[in-house]
């Protein structure tokens, strides 16, 4: 027992079969759990907080799910990584990442209960992860050739990636919206410039794109209501510099009349940095701090929009879509860079008042306004259509494009079915169990739409055994379809990432055999 007094008292330890199986549990939980979503049918979660106010998401986003969960297991908390990182990277397939590498673990639970050695499974696992990649290479469509077939490449990516989310009622709709701000962007993956601003009332097809910039505040009192070629000076600075602020400075008088020098001082103080501002030939100003009523008024008689209180957020953006540059001293102006626009305006959004900058400098930048009938569905809304803009602008670097509808899963399968056949040794048991994995997720589709799932699957392996097949599942008739004539695609980058995430996961948890948890802290008696 000399072993045991090794950890501190209270810290557990899993040996061997115990840790494997803990790791196995917690993963395969995960994994039954983001199930449900996956897919056209799949269902929404709701998640309540338990902070104040209790917040509550409804959300189909794995990613989202996951981060939201609270874990203690170790190998659990491996998967909920995946999601997050296929969410930075590509933004789509979140769900399917997890449930791949859920069912890989679930594959491999079977194979170390026969004895096989997790070790051997990581290398069958490898391989075939490797051949499934190949035949996914080989099947890759590329339009990047031919500009109108590419586009409706885009427009099918997009309805693909929607019919899952809460979009899916009006995916036409917000599948052009998603492919115009896209291809706005030229290129860039930077979805900073495209703004989403989410305005309760109205239902979702009111949601509209909207060339230009969309800042969410109100024009102030007597000033401009709409400039044209406007030079914009974009600042962080503080306006309210007519009082003293120096922290617990007391002044001491002798007299009212020296208060009002004081006071006046002061404002000349203002005025002077008003002057230098206004000295930038500048018609609009953009502040993020408060604008004090006295300089306000002083821009409104020089006749120039000011605008207090930008968030950061908003303020960063709106420098990079105007061209110009954050400011926050105004001795050299010729230093600093204003930005441009052809127009500001005050425009109305349901009861809202918003100032739109018009015909901006990074034609790259354009303004996504989400109407909905609550504060839950627009949120919903906007991660939906965020997942769409992320594939798409990777898919717009990336051109090669693959059906959807569990038909790459089903390519890939085949492929390493075949090459189990081929692998001597122990080693083609973990191919297999890959292969089968790899079916999970037309499964796990098919499922989710209250079909009968293996008599699908069995006829889409049918299919698929045949050359050159379109074959997936069409959840809509409840059959299998050619996913080429109902349009359904997928970006090869997402799947890919897919691949690669879910195998590594599974690999690492499968390393597993001793699972270690410190002791807590204690907290000594304060008596």
């Amino acid at each position: 027992m000399a072993v045991e007094r090794l950890l501190k008292d209270e810290a557990t330890e899993e040996k061997g079969e115990r840790a494997r199986m803990a790791s196995f549990i917690g993963a395969v939980a995960i994994a039954d759990l983001v199930k449900t979503t996956l897919g056209p049918k799949g269902m929404d979660k709701i998640l309540q907080s338990t902070g104040r106010g209790r917040s509550v998401t409804v959300t189909n986003d794995g990613a989202t799910i996951l981060k939201s969960l609270h874990i203690d297991n170790p190998a659990a908390k491996v998967l909920v990584d995946i999601s997050k990182v296929q969410d930075d990277e590509v933004g789509d397939g979140t769900t399917s990442v997890v449930v791949l590498a859920g069912e890989l673990l679930r594959e491999a639970e079977k194979l170390t209960n026969a004895n096989v050695h997790p070790m051997t499974i990581i290398a069958g696992y490898r391989m075939a992860a490797e051949c499934a990649r190949n035949a996914l290479l080989q099947k890759v469509l590329d339009n990047k050739e031919d500009p109108e077939k590419f586009k409706s490449d885009l427009m099918n990516i997009a309805r693909t990636t929607l019919s899952s989310k809460i979009l899916s009622q009006d995916k036409e709709h917000f599948a052009k919206l998603a492919v115009e701000a896209v291809f706005r962007l030229k290129g860039s993956t930077n979805l900073e410039a495209i703004q989403i601003i989410k305005k309760a009332g109205g239902s979702l097809v009111d949601s509209f794109l909207d060339e230009g910039f969309i800042l969410d505040k109100k024009i102030g009192i007597g000033q401009p209501k709409r400039i044209e070629n406007a030079k914009i000076l974009v600042a962080n600075t503080a306006m309210d510099t007519d009082k003293v602020k120096i922290y617990g400075a007391r002044v001491r008088v002798d007299s009212m009349a020296k208060v009002a020098e004081i006071e006046t001082a002061e404002k000349e103080k203002m005025r002077e940095k008003v002057q230098k501002i206004i000295a930038h030939g500048i018609n609009c100003f953009i502040n993020r701090q408060l604008i004090y009523n006295f300089p306000e008024e002083l821009f409104a008689d020089a006749g120039i929009l000011s605008i207090e209180h930008a968030d950061f957020e908003g303020i960063e953006r709106l420098a990079l879509v105007t061209g110009g540059e954050i400011a926050s001293t105004f001795d050299n102006p010729e230093s600093v860079k204003l930005g441009h626009c052809k127009l500001i305006e005050e425009i109305m959004i349901g009861e809202d008042r918003l100032i739109k900058f018009s015909e901006v400098e990074m034609g790259q930048a354009c303004t996504v306004v989400l109407r909905g009938a609550s504060q839950h569905v627009l949120d919903e809304a906007e991660r939906s259509l965020h997942d769409a803009l992320c594939v798409l602008s990777q898919t717009v670097n990336d051109t090669r494009v693959l059906l959807g509808g569990g038909w790459p899963e089903m390519v890939m399968a085949k492929e390493v079915d075949d090459l189990a056949r081929k692998t001597p040794g122990k080693r083609s048991l973990a191919v297999e169990a890959f292969s089968r994995s790899l079916q999970a997720i037309p499964t796990i589709i098919a499922d989710n739409a209250g079909l009968d799932s293996a008599e699908l699957i069995s006829q889409l392996r049918a299919e698929h055994h045949k050359q050159k097949s379109n074959a997936g599942i069409d959840v809509i008739s409840g059959s299998v379809g050619d996913m080429e004539k109902l349009g359904i695609s997928e970006s090869f980058k997402v799947k890919q990432a897919v691949l690669r995430s879910a195998t590594e996961a599974a690999e690492m948890i499968l390393r597993v055999d001793q699972i270690i948890t410190c002791a807590p802290r204690r907290r000594e008696d304060r008596m």
